[in-house]
């Protein structure tokens, strides 16, 4: 088994394409083929279900995903600290869900790069699960998510508010035509479905849904629509007029937190990272 066996096991669980994992690794088919027969052939199981082009993890292919998962994680940072540390600097690793990088983390990077020359930074993205499990392992330094994880051990820290506004192509719209007007529904999380089901009832099933603010926001400015965004990505569409804010829709709030390990040494480059949204050391405190 080598790494790379392991890199296209799960670039093939996530496209559930051998052509698509192929292009996205930049080798052959044949290879990605290959590799993920050496690997069934190493561990003496079948790790994909293969039936009319539908591709599925089998169980033992479950069982591995957590396994290689932390394989990879855990040799990317071996990589990365035993390069920086050879050079003087400090390794330090910060991941993000993608939504966030669109609205505030980008500016943070920013920060910690022109106030701490002495580190090496290396920033990701990934789902807030595989965060929580790289942080309790302490093979990253700083998450940030939008729903709180309900655990004692880590320290979850209230960064920023991000007020969520509805706005549209179409200008003058009113609430009671927004979801009649391509109404796209971004996920935001667990906390904004539950505000906006509170908000609209009665609202239709939206045909539209995207994962993402910056693509929901990128399809609504060429396609027409509606959608709730953050109010900081579309304050210079509203000022030129290319957005709209839908009239008496309502402000939703989503919180962002960090969560780091309190067992984790790097506590003064981590109080320096938070000192970006002003939060002081006496105010860092567990939320659960």
């Amino acid at each position: 088994m080598d790494i790379d066996e392991l890199k296209t096991f799960l670039e093939v669980h996530r496209t559930r394409h051998f052509g698509q994992a192929a292009e996205n690794l930049c080798v052959s088919q044949s290879t990605v083929s290959a590799r993920i027969r050496q690997l069934e052939q190493s561990l003496g199981v079948s790790l994909f279900s293969r039936e009319r082009n539908n591709i599925q993890l089998t169980s033992a292919g479950k069982k591995l995903m957590v396994y290689a998962e932390s394989i990879l994680t855990s040799w990317t940072r071996a990589r990365f600290e035993i390069g920086t540390e050879d050079e003087g600097q400090i390794p330090f690793i910060i991941g993000g869900v993608p939504s966030m990088w669109d609205i505030n983390l980008q500016d943070f990077l920013h920060y910690l790069h022109e106030t701490l020359p002495d580190i090496a930074l290396y920033a990701e993205t990934q789902t807030p699960d595989v965060f929580i499990r790289r942080i309790y392992e302490q093979t990253m330094d700083m998450a940030f998510i939008f729903d709180a994880p309900q655990t004692t051990d880590l320290d979850i820290i209230e960064v920023t508010h991000v007020p969520l506004v509805m706005v549209s192509s179409q200008r003058g719209l009113k609430i009671e035509d927004a979801f009649t007007n391509e109404y796209v529904l971004v996920d935001w999380g667990t906390s904004f479905s539950t505000s906006h089901a509170k908000y609209f009832r009665d609202a239709p099933s939206p045909t539209i849904r995207i994962s993402l603010g910056r693509l929901a926001k990128d399809f609504i400015l060429s396609q027409g629509g509606t959608a709730y965004l953050p109010e900081p990505m579309v304050s210079e569409h509203i000022g030129n007029d290319s957005l709209y804010y839908v009239k008496d829709a309502p402000v939703i709030d989503r919180l962002a937190y960090a969560v780091v390990n309190p067992l984790n040494q790097k506590k003064e480059l981590i109080q320096h990272a938070l000192n970006f949204f002003n939060i002081e050391n006496n105010k860092i405190q567990r939320i659960y």
